[in-house]
């Protein structure tokens, strides 16, 4: 039974690996894989990938192939009929699991017979005469003769790496990751290349926070408001991979400057029907989650849902700040203004749902339709229990101050996605149109309490209800044709309808509070108008050379109802983007990469709701934000030696209006963080990263990405002018072994270094988990048991802030370790069937503090497949 699941990965890999290698990298005589020349599908008279084909005859060729030491038949290798003169091939089949083939039609002539499998020395048998007549040629039983040196790349290529470097992108295979079990997505993203994750869920790629991140090549209104929010509720147990795309072609919105983010979870296109059931209890969280697929003929359907509960998270946190006031024209005249001590423990109790209905419909041959809806829900709550507040100022007369709160801020929300997508498909390879259609709705409340205990105002409480929606509606139409040997052209266009609205009230002791200016309606109407075109050309046997460009015109309508609208202007902004692919005659790959990305500011830098669960440190959004601008050059190279894949990396990104977090010294201590286009923000670095697979058995991975950061807000002012830089590093280490009957560990550690702002730094921090697993009942059901900081009760992050008026010093502990014990079955039977092309809609536009875009993307060959779908 191994030996039959293993041929029919490696078959698999090799027919994949066949179709995304360009027909110019392809070796003279190289056969195809198995089961991978079969005529349907092709257009009338050519054979594949539109290649001449000879007419159809009447002959036939047929045998049996078996292993020449063990006599047992091989299943499923390659049989190819090549034309002696060209060296090229005319017709193919693979064996079936007997190791018998037969390829008929086969028009008069003569031809080499060549066979072929993964482990084994390739054979042939030249001379094959069919006569005009149609005869049958049988070759009887054919041996193959196993190759040690093949047999030692099997152990290589016959178990999918962790880590997967493709020509557009870097995969992370989570299916395979056994620690993240009971976690989230952020658990996952921890473990990608390039990705630094916060204790927060804030997630940024290359120190960038500007990404976006797409769910199955779609964007969600939960990523509206809050990646992090976004990725807490996708269960790590329900994301089979993730991929990177560091510079997207001209197909994918212009938004993202740092790049896209795929998140991509389980599906399959079988027959029949699975009852899925995973459930997880441990000591800081908990979830339940039940998924099944159905699917008959040409119909589908799945349906999934389950939550999550997070709980038991206790912390605390410390805060220093001093304020300066300026009384001359440099840094030596300011004398203090105030100084301010803040404590508080804290802790949070989140509690998420996700829940998914998917259909998809094979009308015919070449028309196929798919629709989806997702429903998100979060009901969040956290606390700062005994928020002491102790002030003293220097003005000589005001007296000190000291105050005990204790603050509750609810985050609850809900998520509404649903999808509609039509796909026609010609018959000729790669042609393709495309229709897609999405509906978002993210509605929010997101409130605070004050409960002042003692002080002034003791015995009152302070509210701000904020109830706020991010509404989108999307179409988008794409359509690729080749235009010759090894070119593909992509062509489309897509409209974005956006509308935000935040309503937000401050109450005192329940009662409007009057004449502070602290209640308004703000509504945002935004539309993005936008058109691509992208050439793709396979050349010179082992470049491919991926150019494009996109244009986008963005009308803003912003309206504060009760107050003066700002002015925003439209504007358009034109995107180009170069991606360059070499195949080294080792196999190994160089690519270089150049673009251009636009970044829009998103609900939480836009919306003027003043934020004030701390009173001493309130957030106020800026409306007039404008977008940013980030030019990308990207310079990597893969290798593998022996049984270690290797990938480094080097960057430049160099952006313009960059959106950063500005504080402002307020009266009574009161510190106030908005948000500003600075002058500069540039980054220089690179990345290594290596994974290495021994005998089956034991698997390590690790790297480090390591970047210099410059900021400068271009201020000549030295009372105003910020600049900041320094080193930032994040690095991660994962291994695994499995042992005999069913049993497995894995460990894995990640630690992000100080990461570089405007105004100072804030500190880094260290996770680390060991997971084991124990399957039974051949595989249908495990168990397992995890542990999370097991060494280390708390993690503690340093920040401090530095300008003119102020300094700033804080400390946050969080206990994170953890403990859980996991429980999954599955029930049902699929069989295969067809893969189907499928689209959906990216939205890639909005800086949140963490997104991306992905789907296939810069550098995709035209034997890749539709880009942006996914089979």
């Amino acid at each position: 039974m191994k030996k039959i699941v293993l041929v029919l990965i490696l078959t698999t890999a090799g027919r994949l690996a066949w179709a995304q290698m360009p027909q110019g990298e392809r070796p003279a005589g190289a056969t195809r894989p198995a089961g991978s020349m079969a005529r349907p599908g092709g257009a009338p008279g050519q054979g594949p990938q539109g290649a001449p084909q000879a007419p159809a005859g009447t002959g036939r060729v047929t045998g049996t192939i078996t292993d020449a030491a063990s006599k047992e038949p091989v299943s499923y290798a390659t049989v190819v009929l090549l034309n002696p003169a060209t060296g090229k091939a005319v017709d193919g089949t693979s064996a079936d699991d007997k190791g018998k083939f037969s390829i008929p039609r086969v028009p008069a002539g003569t031809y080499t017979v060549q066979i072929s499998f993964i482990g084994y020395k390739n054979l042939e048998k030249p001379g094959v005469v069919i006569t005009e007549d149609g005869n049958t040629v049988a070759l009887g039983t054919v041996t193959l003769e196993s190759s040690v040196q093949k047999l030692a790349e099997v152990v290589v290529e016959g178990q999918r790496s962790l880590i997967e470097e493709k020509v557009d992108r870097t995969v992370y295979n989570a299916e395979k990751d056994e620690t993240t079990r009971g976690g989230d997505a952020t658990d996952v993203l921890k473990r990608v290349p390039m990705l630094s994750v916060d204790l927060d869920g804030n997630v940024s790629l290359r120190g960038s926070s500007n990404i976006k991140v797409l769910i199955n090549n779609r964007p969600s209104t939960i990523s509206a408001s809050s990646i992090a929010d976004a990725l807490k509720q996708i269960p790590a147990d329900q994301i089979k991979s993730v991929e990177v795309i560091t510079s997207p072609s001209a197909k994918y919105d212009a938004e993202g400057s740092g790049g896209i983010i795929n998140i991509v979870t389980k599906q399959n296109n079988l027959q029949g029907f699975t009852l899925d059931l995973r459930s997880s209890a441990g000591l800081r969280g908990s979830d339940l989650g039940l998924n099944a697929t159905y699917r008959v003929g040409k119909m589908g359907f799945s349906l999934g849902g389950g939550g999550r509960a997070m709980y038991n998270t206790p912390g605390s946190f410390t805060n220093e700040q001093t304020t300066y006031r300026l009384l001359g024209s440099d840094l030596s005249s300011r004398s203090l203004r105030s100084r301010t001590l803040q404590t508080a423990d804290t802790r949070t109790n989140n509690l998420f749902g996700r829940y998914s209905l998917g259909w998809d419909y094979d009308i015919n041959k070449y028309n196929f339709l798919s629709a989806s809806v997702q429903l998100g829900l979060r009901n969040g709550t956290s606390y700062q229990d005994g928020l002491a507040t102790t002030t003293e100022f220097f003005d000589g007369t005001t007296p000190a101050t000291r105050s005990l709160r204790d603050v509750k801020v609810l985050d609850n929300s809900n998520t509404l996605d649903a999808t509609l997508n039509y796909t026609h498909t010609f018959a000729t390879p790669q042609r393709e149109f495309s229709l897609l259609t999405q509906y978002s709705r993210n509605t929010r409340n997101n409130d605070f309490s004050n409960y002042i205990l003692t002080g002034e105002g003791a015995g009152s409480t302070r509210n701000n209800q904020n109830d706020s929606y991010n509404e989108e509606v999307t179409v988008q139409a794409d359509y690729q044709t080749p235009v010759g040997k090894n070119q593909l052209v992509e062509l489309g266009g897509k409209d974005i309808m956006r509308r935000v609205n935040s309503d937000y009230t401050t109450l005192l002791n329940g009662q409007p509070a009057a004449g502070l200016n602290l209640s308004n309606v703000f509504t945002y109407r935004q539309n993005v108008a936008a058109g691509y075109a992208s050439y793709t050309l396979g050349f010179l046997k082992s470049y491919t050379l991926k150019a494009g460009a996109r244009y986008e015109y963005t009308t803003i309508d912003a309206d504060f109802r009760t107050d003066k609208a700002p002015s925003i202007p439209s504007y358009g902004v034109l995107v180009p983007s170069v991606n360059l692919s070499r195949k080294l005659a080792s196999g190994n790959t160089l690519k270089a990469a150049y673009n251009r990305r636009i970044q829009r500011p998103s609900l939480q830098f836009l919306n003027p709701n003043t934020q004030s669960a701390n009173p001493l440190n309130i957030i106020v959004g800026n409306p007039t934000l404008e977008p940013e601008y980030t030019n990308n050059y990207e310079l990597s190279y893969n290798t593998f030696v022996k049984q270690t894949s290797l990938n480094f990396s080097t960057f430049v990104r160099n952006t313009t209006g960059s959106i950063q977090p500005v504080r402002t010294p307020l009266e009574g201590g009161i510190i106030q963080t908005s948000y500003a286009n600075i002058g500069t923000e540039n980054a220089y670095g690179g990345s290594l990263f290596a994974n290495v697979n021994l005998n089956n058995k034991l698997t390590l991975g690790g790297g480090a990405d390591v970047y210099y950061a410059t900021l400068d807000n271009n201020v000549s002012d030295p009372l105003y002018a910020a600049s900041n830089q320094g080193w930032v590093a994040s690095g991660r280490l994962m291994g695994s072994y499995n042992f005999s009957k069913g049993w497995g560990l894995q460990a894995f550690s990640f630690y992000r270094g100080r990461q570089v702002q405007l105004q100072g730094s804030q500190g880094g921090f260290g996770v680390y988990s060991l997971g084991v697993k124990k399957d039974f009942n051949e595989k249908k059901g495990s168990i397992g048991f995890g542990a999370d900081n097991f060494f280390t009760p708390s993690n503690k992050v340093r920040s401090q802030i530095s300008s003119a008026t102020l300094d700033q010093n804080s400390l946050n502990v969080f206990h994170r370790t953890g403990l859980r014990v996991n429980l999954s079955y599955r029930i049902g039977k699929m069989s295969m069937a067809p893969a189907r092309r499928k689209k959906s809609v990216s939205n890639d536009d909005l800086k949140d503090g963490g997104g991306s875009d992905g789907g296939n993307g810069a550098g995709a060959t035209p034997a890749q497949g539709p880009s942006g779908g996914r089979p």
